[in-house]
C-alpha cells in the first residue's frame, strides 16, 4: 500500500469514528490514532478527547478478509453481547462506551498500551508467574459463565470445518519448501491426522473459550494508580475442549514459557476447572490441540509474509515450531497414530521458504 494510500485510510477512519463519538457520547475529537494491526484485517485506533475519559479506544471491523472465509464458517458475531456476558461475570474486560453495530464501530474502554508480552519479557521468575497465575485464573471462570440467552458464542462451537481449515492452510504454507508445495501424501497425513484432532476434541466436554487468550490480547490498565490485567480481542468466543485457551496461553508464539512453567500452569488450572479431566487425558488434548492450533499459527504468519508483505510475524516463527515439535512427540507417544504428522512437524525448516 502506498503513503498516499495509507493516508487516506487513516483520513477515512479517523472521519468515521469522529462521527461515531459525537453521535454516541456527544464528544469532541482531538485527535484519532490508528494502531498497529494484528493479523485480523480488523482496525484499532486510539481517540483522544477533551475531558473525561482523555481516551477510548475505537474498534472498527473489517471489510472481508481478501483471502475468502472457509467454507462451511460462518462470520464471527459482534462483540455484543458476548463482551456484557464477560462483564456481568466479573471479568476484566474493557467497558463498552457507546457504539454503532450498523457502521461495525464500538467504542470501548481505553485499558492501555502494554501487553503481557511485554510485561513477562521484563519480568523475573516470580513477578511472571504471578501474572500467568492471574490470567490461568480466568479461564475456569470463562468456563462457568452460562448462556443469559441468545448470546452467540454459547452456540458456536469448533468444527470439522474449523480443523480442515488449519490443516489446508498448514499444508499450503507451513509444508511449503525447495520451491515446491507439501506431496499429496504429506496433504493427506496432516489432514486426517487434524480431523482426527477435531473429533476428539468434539467429544470433549464443551465449555466457553475465549478462544485467542494469548499474550497480546490480555493488557495492562491502570486503575486508581494500580495496575490491573484485562482481557481484549473476545468477539471469538465459542465452546469447545477445556484445554483450548490454556493452549494459546501456555504455548504463546509471542512468550515462551520453560516447560516447567507450562506443567505447572497447565496443572494447577486443570484441577480448577469446572469439567477437570484426568491429567493424562487433559494433557493429551492439550498436546493435540497445539498442533492444531499452533499449526494454523505458523501457516499464518508464513502467510502473512508471502502473501501480504508482512513479515512482522517471522521472529515467532522458532518459538511457534518448538511448540509444535514438543508437542508432536508428546502426541505421538500417545497415540501412534500421530506419528506420521509428528514426522512432518519435525521435518519443518527453522524459517520458511519463499513461495
Amino acid at each position: 500500500m502506498s503513503g498516499r494510500d495509507r493516508a487516506a485510510n487513516a483520513g477515512d477512519l479517523a472521519a468515521r469514528v469522529t462521527g461515531v463519538v459525537r453521535a454516541c457520547l456527544s464528544r469532541e475529537v482531538a485527535r484519532v490514532e490508528p494502531l498497529a494491526g494484528a493479523l485480523s484485517l480488523r482496525r484499532f485506533a486510539r481517540v483522544w478527547l477533551a475531558g473525561d475519559p482523555a481516551s477510548l479506544i475505537a474498534r472498527v471491523d473489517a471489510e472481508e478478509d481478501p483471502a475468502g472465509r472457509p467454507p462451511g464458517i460462518p462470520a464471527e458475531p459482534p462483540l455484543e453481547p458476548v463482551r456484557a456476558v464477560f462483564e456481568a461475570g466479573g471479568l476484566p474486560v474493557p467497558r463498552r462506551l457507546g457504539g454503532d453495530p450498523r457502521a461495525g464501530i464500538e467504542l470501548l474502554e481505553d485499558v492501555g498500551s502494554v501487553s503481557l508480552r511485554q510485561l513477562a519479557r521484563g519480568a523475573d521468575v516470580a513477578l511472571r508467574d504471578a501474572l500467568y497465575h492471574e490470567v490461568c485464573g480466568w479461564i475456569p471462570r470463562i468456563q462457568s459463565l452460562t448462556d443469559p440467552g441468545g448470546v452467540p458464542a454459547f452456540e458456536r462451537r469448533l468444527t470439522a470445518a474449523h480443523f480442515a481449515y488449519k490443516a489446508d492452510l498448514f499444508a499450503r504454507y507451513s509444508l511449503r519448501r525447495g520451491g515446491r508445495d507439501a506431496s499429496s501424501a504429506e496433504a493427506a497425513c496432516v489432514r486426517d491426522a487434524f480431523a482426527a484432532i477435531g473429533r476428539s476434541a468434539a467429544a470433549a466436554p464443551q465449555r466457553l473459550a475465549h478462544r485467542d487468550l494469548h499474550s497480546e490480547n490480555v493488557m495492562a490498565r491502570v486503575v486508581g494508580g494500580r495496575r490491573s490485567l484485562a482481557m481484549i480481542d473476545l468477539q471469538g468466543a465459542l465452546c469447545t475442549a477445556p484445554e483450548y485457551d490454556l493452549v494459546c496461553l501456555l504455548r504463546d508464539s509471542y512468550v515462551e514459557l520453560a516447560p516447567d512453567e507450562i506443567d505447572r500452569h497447565f496443572e494447577r488450572t486443570r484441577r480448577a476447572l469446572p469439567d477437570a479431566s484426568d491429567a493424562e487425558t487433559a494433557r493429551h488434548r492439550f498436546d493435540c490441540l497445539t498442533l492444531t492450533r499452533k499449526g494454523k499459527d505458523h501457516a499464518r504468519f508464513v502467510y502473512a509474509a508471502s502473501e501480504r508483505g508482512d513479515d512482522r510475524y517471522l521472529a515467532h516463527l522458532s518459538t511457534t515450531l518448538r511448540h509444535l515439535r514438543a508437542a508432536a512427540a508428546a502426541a505421538a507417544a500417545r497415540d501412534p497414530s500421530l506419528a506420521g504428522l509428528s514426522e512432518v512437524i519435525h521435518a519443518l525448516p527453522e524459517t520458511p521458504c519463499a513461495p
